[in-house]
């Protein structure tokens, strides 16, 4: 399965983005960490995680749960990583 030019864009056009989802694909991580290891608010993670989510690009291993939800890299966000981090390196090569 390809990866959209659409949805590389959208990884690459926002650093806490792809820090985030490249950090979701080394570990599952809760939305806390998240936060303090990308230097963010809480709520600025809550909203890039949801953004996430809606491309499919992670999924939260426990949903049902109010607090602490942990979430991880979905397949589909592991291959865009390494499509978004192709293109950005080739553009630092120019």
């Amino acid at each position: 399965m390809s990866i959209s030019p659409r949805l590389i864009s959208f990884i690459a056009r926002g650093k806490k983005r792809r820090e985030i989802l490249a950090m979701l694909c080394q570990k599952p991580m809760s939305q806390p960490e998240i936060a303090k290891a990308a230097g963010m608010y809480k709520s600025h993670a809550s909203r890039t995680l949801k953004e996430l989510s809606q491309k499919k690009l992670i999924v939260c291993l426990n949903p049902k749960d109010r607090a602490f939800k942990f979430y991880k890299a979905s397949s589909l966000g592991n291959k865009a990583v390494k499509e978004v981090d192709k293109v950005l390196k080739l553009q630092q090569t120019k």
